[in-house]
């Protein structure tokens, strides 16, 4: 996550679609009646639709079936997250990231699906080539129709806003921010795997997020320095002419009391799906969560998959009102622990993201 450009520019985040049934018949004798009336009902009768009570054959349609919507288990979200934190900072080029990685390509493949480790090596900002690691995870591969959910998996290489600047260059847990939207997607990924879905879904989880140049090491600005697993992927995806109906971001989404505003970008990007999340966390009893009012532009995962495959994409991101970041007090600090992860925020987040993609067709 990792520009609030929004906040950057402004110093805050602003809270702020032919026949007449009447006709009467001339009578002039019995048969001159019988020949009209006998016309009459020819007529009629041609100019009726056609019925035929004969069983006609023909090619059965292909009902959809209705899979009920899953019940999401926050209990097992936690422990996906608690696992992710237990390998320790999941830096790019450490063991811990390794570990890590291949723990989460064999769980998605445990849940069924077809799974895609997509190796690259990106360029940091300081020129240290990353051993990058997409982990796909497709379920229904077959299917064209698909829908896309993806989270950053990599952790914080740099505590740059801790509040002691001895720990600026130790890297993080990154309990929320990383851990809690994969470990919600991995619940999610069980979820399909028992009950099925009727559209193709792929699960994303993309590595060297969060690699970003930091305010603290005095270099020349280099662009485009976070999210360098989605740009890499959103140009080289694992499918030639990969398209899916559209795509959700989860970031930063297990704190206490997490608020998620309208991301602006998102509102750009997919207007109606933004939308549609919303009003279905509302609809769940999640509105303390989802707070119907404009955030910020961050320059997230999503930015990248929207910009170089068209793909429109939503951001359910915290905001933090009371932060001076406004991504929450933790926020790139040594506190974002497990301490900090909360299961009913993980609840409110997979049932309403649950919901939204069982009510494809």
């Amino acid at each position: 996550m990792k520009i609030n450009h929004y906040f950057i520019q402004t110093g805050r985040i602003d809270a702020s679609l032919i026949f007449n049934p009447s006709t009467k018949m001339t009578k002039k004798n019995y048969f001159i009646s019988f020949v009209l009336a006998t016309t009459i009902f020819t007529i009629a009768a041609c100019n009726k639709p056609h019925t035929n009570t004969r069983s006609i054959a023909s090619t059965p349609q292909k009902e959809v079936v209705k899979i009920n919507t899953p019940v999401f288990n926050s209990d097992s979200a936690y422990n996906y997250v608690a696992k992710q934190v237990a390998f320790g900072p999941r830096v790019p080029n450490s063991e811990a990231h390794k570990k890590c990685a291949k723990y989460l390509a064999n769980e998605l493949k445990r849940f069924g699906a077809e799974v895609i480790v997509q190796e690259a090596d990106v360029v940091a900002f300081d020129k240290t080539v990353l051993k990058a690691k997409n982990i796909i995870g497709q379920f229904y591969p077959e299917k064209n129709n698909r829908i896309l959910l993806f989270a950053h998996w990599d952790s914080r290489p740099f505590a740059d806003y801790d509040k002691d600047p001895a720990n600026y260059n130790t890297p993080i847990d990154g309990a929320s921010d990383g851990a809690s939207g994969v470990g919600i997607l991995m619940e999610i990924a069980r979820l399909i795997g028992k009950t099925g879905h009727n559209l193709g879904v792929d699960i994303i989880f993309f590595d060297a997020e969060d690699y970003g140049q930091p305010d603290h090491i005095k270099l020349p600005h280099a662009p485009d320095s976070w999210c360098l697993g989605s740009q890499y992927w959103a140009q080289n995806p694992h499918k030639k002419n990969y398209y899916a109906r559209y795509g959700i971001l989860l970031d930063m989404v297990g704190a206490k009391g997490a608020l998620f505003h309208l991301e602006r970008h998102s509102l750009q990007f997919a207007p109606t799906l933004t939308k549609k999340i919303w009003e279905t966390a509302a609809n769940l009893g999640f509105s303390s969560h989802f707070i119907n009012a404009h955030g910020g532009y961050i320059t997230d995962d999503h930015v990248y998959v929207n910009q170089h495959l068209n793909i429109p994409c939503v951001d359910i991101i915290q905001y933090d009102p009371n932060s001076r970041t406004s991504f929450g007090t933790y926020w790139h600090t040594l506190d974002d622990t497990m301490d900090n992860i909360d299961q009913l925020t993980l609840k409110a987040v997979g049932q309403t993201v649950l919901e939204v993609i069982y009510d494809e067709k």
